[in-house]
């Protein structure tokens, strides 16, 4: 089968023609239909952060249909529309009695420490892949996969409250997912922070208040426009000292900040004034939950979370293609998500 591989770090994927993986009896072989391009993508082709095994096909915001199944597999059948939760777990460890995969004990992530999405065919644990309904397409249901089950584990974990006002920094495919999510959950005022102003215009025509970060400093513009209260949620979602930062200082009393985006650099925070005199938080955000997958479904059958074809880009299972997919992520691109689709 085809696939585009990471050989080397720092060096473009390589396309390969590697064997069809052969699946043990609580496995599922999955012919991909769709596999998002994320950002961690581009940071694990450049180093950013470690990968040890090389070659491994990167992707993990897999969607598809089911081609073969172990003998063992009861929860779906050859045929079927699938989407697949990234994380692979043991079930056993004390935090996947938790229900908090993300930390197992021997957990593997599709794509950086397994093959991945970025090929015509992948092998998963039946227990990961989740039906996907006729009204969401294989597109969508991928981009689901990271930016928007990420997006709804950082509200979960910011403990939103109707009616409480958001922040959100960054609007790719993250940001795009967390501004939809934040309407359905029935917030108050959404702000969107962003350097890219076609983005902030899809900001505007989505609801949110707009902060263009190249018209000055986003926390005073916030404060300004909260008449200096603040906002009673960030969710930081870009990967930067600066805007996690921002993200604090732009909270009201008892505010929560969730950090999700990737970055090795470090934050300055001022202790009293920032987070001790109003009680505010500063939550972590590590990808997300097989549990919460359901709801994000039923968001998007619901038509609460969409990806209009507009904000959307496809490219073949090429590794040119989606090598330059990739250079671009480096800059501020104006669509949302680039997502490959395998041609035959």
């Amino acid at each position: 089968m085809r696939a585009a591989r990471l050989v080397q770090i720092g060096k473009p994927l390589e396309g390969s023609e590697i064997p069809i993986p052969e699946i043990s009896p609580s496995d599922i072989l999955i012919r991909v239909a769709a596999a998002g391009i994320c950002h961690s993508d581009e940071h694990y082709r450049a180093g950013v952060f470690k990968i040890d095994d090389l070659p491994v096909t990167l992707g993990h915001e897999v969607a598809g249909r089911v081609e073969r199944v172990g003998e063992e597999v009861t929860n779906v059948s050859v045929g079927d529309r699938v989407c697949i939760h990234y994380l692979v777990h043991c079930g056993l460890c004390e935090f996947c009695a938790r229900g908090l995969e993300q930390f197992c004990r021997t957990g593997q992530m599709i794509g950086k420490h397994r093959d991945g999405g970025y090929a015509e065919f992948i092998k998963v644990p039946a227990r990961n892949a989740f039906a996907l309904p006729d009204e969401i397409s294989f597109e969508v249901a991928a981009i689901m996969m990271c930016s928007s089950a990420t997006a709804l584990h950082a509200l979960n974990k910011a403990r939103l409250k109707c009616g409480e006002s958001v922040a959100i920094f960054g609007f790719g495919g993250l940001g795009f997912s967390a501004l939809q999510l934040v309407r359905a959950l029935d917030c108050g005022d959404i702000y969107v922070v962003e350097i890219n102003r076609t983005k902030l215009e899809s900001a505007k025509k989505l609801g949110a208040i707009t902060i263009d970060a190249n018209a000055g400093d986003p926390v005073e513009q916030i404060k300004n426009a909260t008449r200096g209260k603040g906002v009673d949620v960030s969710v930081e979602l870009i990967g930067s000292a600066t805007t996690m930062q921002q993200a604090v200082q732009c909270l009201g009393t008892l505010g929560r900040a969730a950090l999700v985006g990737l970055t090795t650099e470090q934050m300055s925070i001022l202790p009293y004034p920032e987070l001790i005199n109003r009680e505010a938080e500063i939550i972590g955000v590590s990808d997300h939950l097989a549990t919460e997958i359901p709801m994000l479904i039923e968001f998007a059958r619901d038509g609460k979370l969409r990806f209009p074809p507009d904000v959307l880009r496809s490219v073949d299972l090429d590794a040119g293609e989606i090598n330059a997919a990739l250079d671009q992520l480096q800059d501020s691109i104006d669509h949302v998500r680039t997502v490959i689709v395998p041609g035959e």
